[in-house]
């Protein structure tokens, strides 16, 4: 089949086809610009806001930060000492963080902070699983559960 005879054969068979409406669909820049918009309502969003001041607090609080500046110097003294393979320094080393850690827990600002951390994965979660549900509803998005067909005609 010459060139010719192959446009001619194209030309044909996409006269033949039902024409795909494309008006109302999207292209990927105004996906990305949703979604940066999106993004920019999940910036301003009540967690969000709460977290940064919970988070402001927690860098200013001089004693959260001396506890986690001394908890993060015992992590590396354990690793020094299993390094040693030294399990007596190790035990009592991790004994001391333990304690330090629960002398953390115990501040408030701090389970206001973590509180805080949940509440935007929680509503992170929320939005993802949103997107989900409704492209899934979409598509018909399989669960993974089942391998998909050896060929079209499966």
């Amino acid at each position: 089949m010459d060139r010719q005879e192959h446009n001619i054969n194209n030309q044909q068979t996409a006269a033949d086809s039902p024409e795909l409406e494309t008006s109302g669909l999207y292209i990927r820049e105004d996906i990305m610009e949703k979604t940066r918009q999106l993004a920019g309502l999940i910036s301003n969003s009540e967690e969000i806001i709460h977290f940064q001041k919970a988070e402001q607090m927690i860098q200013s609080h001089e004693r959260v930060q001396s506890l986690i500046s001394q908890i993060k110097k015992k992590q590396k003294e354990v690793v020094a000492f299993e390094s040693l393979r030294n399990q007596k320094m190790v035990a009592k080393i991790e004994a001391e963080m333990a304690e330090l850690q629960q002398e953390l827990d115990d501040i408030p600002l701090v389970g206001d902070y973590q509180e805080s951390q949940v509440e935007i994965n929680d509503l992170l979660q929320m939005v993802v699983s949103a997107i989900y549900s409704t492209v899934s509803e979409k598509i018909h998005v399989e669960s993974g559960k089942d391998s998909p067909p050896a060929s079209c005609g499966d």
